[in-house]
């Protein structure tokens, strides 16, 4: 059976995550709150801000931003873009 959640970012009941997407508290928040399709989103969008910034994912400082990043997507409703984004054509 499909476990559902009350996602956070999309405000609908959905099919949830099937396993925590890290370990730790934040891992199993996102686990809790966040639908397949959120977090689908996001990763879109992680890659999206670690092309456009050039970011390598073992500079501690880049893991800090996405973080921070993440939380601002998932949780606060930011879908603000990079300074400089020129969508795809």
């Amino acid at each position: 059976m499909t476990r559902t959640v009350q996602c956070v970012k999309l405000g609908i009941t959905a099919e949830g995550l099937d396993e925590p997407p890290f370990p730790g508290p934040k891992g199993q928040e996102i686990f809790d709150k966040v639908s397949k399709q959120a977090w689908k989103e996001w990763l879109a969008k992680q890659t999206m801000l670690i092309n456009e910034g050039k970011l390598a994912s073992f500079d501690p400082k880049a893991r800090a931003y996405l973080a921070e990043e993440r939380t601002k997507f998932l949780f606060e409703g930011n879908t603000e873009m990079p300074e400089g984004y020129v969508p795809q054509k």
